[in-house]
């Protein structure tokens, strides 16, 4: 699987990198690679092999959930006095979506 320049251009533009247009061909063709090897994942037959949600068979560890006091390090007002922005109980952030 080949990508066009201009593939390539759209994914740096999502990914938010600026890449120079003579690095353009080795990015081609590693994003092919990857995509190569995606496509041969795809293909392995996984009849019967079981959806794991992490590698290692172990149980997670839990503990009881809890009420407890709470202290000054998770209180509300503490934590809103030292933010860098605050408005009507809510902490302001940058925009950080582009639409």
């Amino acid at each position: 699987m080949s990508l066009e320049p201009i593939e390539i251009r759209k994914i740096a533009y999502l990914s938010r990198l600026d890449i120079l247009d003579q690095d353009i061909p080795t990015y081609s063709r590693n994003l092919a690679d990857i995509l190569t090897l995606v496509e041969q994942m795809n293909d392995v037959d996984t009849t019967g092999v079981v959806p794991m949600a992490h590698p290692l068979d172990m149980p997670q560890r839990l503990r009881a959930d809890e009420i407890g006091e709470i202290s000054e390090l998770i209180n509300r007002e503490y934590l809103q006095a030292i933010a860098p922005q605050v408005e009507s109980g809510l902490y302001l952030v940058p925009k950080v979506i582009d639409y």
